[in-house]
């Protein structure tokens, strides 16, 4: 066990270092990120002049949700969330398969390395908010043990479905374009980008039941106090991580069967 839970934790300082090792890269992004959480700030605030609520939310809960929403992006997906699409193009993957550990765990060990080497990022823009008065804080103490507990469902699932995007490099080569159309359509149907509130009435409940909701807008909904059945929500995230991770392990069996025809 112990040397299980060893090779686990290199996997996660490799995920780790691997962002410190780009120090400028680190820089940038925190740069950046201290100017988006500046604009959204003042664009939200614009949007809203002369307005106290739109669609049932008042103006500081939308901006403090658009400033938690980019610095919680900025953590938790990365633009190269998996390192495991490189290393089939490069013929390395037949000794990740060899190691002791799956090469589940393994991705999914360097992923969570990868976020807490990300940390400083939102750290920085959550900061940006709160001197702005951009950031309300959660209603109630349990408001914040249920956000901790629903992020961490909405990390497990954006995991899941991450290394799930990363597989399909057992069956084509280049995913470039795939992974840049993956990653908008996540930001969006997350409301990493815009709230699900502000979604058409029509489209509301169908992005409510996606898995992707499950990522950012559920939590966020559960920090605000804007959601009824906090359970139900809880339920749900719970239902699609292990729905996902049922359907990783079945790709998985698919991909090992690949590499092994490819091998003769």
């Amino acid at each position: 066990m112990r040397e299980r839970l060893t090779g686990v934790r290199g996997l996660y300082r490799a995920g780790y270092r691997s962002v410190l090792a780009y120090r400028a890269d680190l820089w940038f992004g925190i740069a950046g990120l201290v100017i988006q959480a500046t604009l959204t700030v003042v664009v939200w605030r614009v949007l809203y002049a002369g307005h106290d609520e739109v669609a049932g939310i008042d103006r500081s809960t939308a901006v403090s949700y658009a400033v938690l929403a980019a610095a919680i992006q900025a953590v938790i997906m990365p633009w190269q969330f998996s390192s495991l699409p490189f290393r089939v193009l490069r013929g390395q993957i037949g000794v990740d398969m060899m190691r002791p550990r799956s090469l589940i765990s393994q991705n999914l060990a360097q992923a969570v390395g990868t976020m807490v080497g990300r940390l400083p990022i939102g750290v920085a823009g959550l900061l940006t908010g709160l001197a702005l008065g951009g950031v309300q804080p959660p209603r109630s103490a349990a408001g914040l043990g249920l956000w901790v507990i629903s992020m961490s469902l909405g990390i497990a699932n954006i995991l899941i479905v991450n290394l799930l995007v990363s597989m399909t490099a057992f069956w084509t080569l280049e995913i470039g374009g795939f992974m840049i159309v993956y990653r908008f359509a996540t930001a969006f149907l997350s409301g990493a980008l815009i709230p699900l509130w502000f979604m058409p009435g029509w489209l509301q409940p169908i992005l409510g039941w996606l898995p992707f909701q499950a990522q950012m807008y559920a939590p966020l909904s559960i920090w605000f106090g804007t959601r009824d059945g906090v359970l139900g929500v809880l339920a749900l995230q719970v239902g699609w991580v292990v729905v996902l991770f049922g359907l990783l392990q079945l790709v998985w069996r698919r991909a090992v069967h690949k590499v092994v025809v490819l091998g003769g």
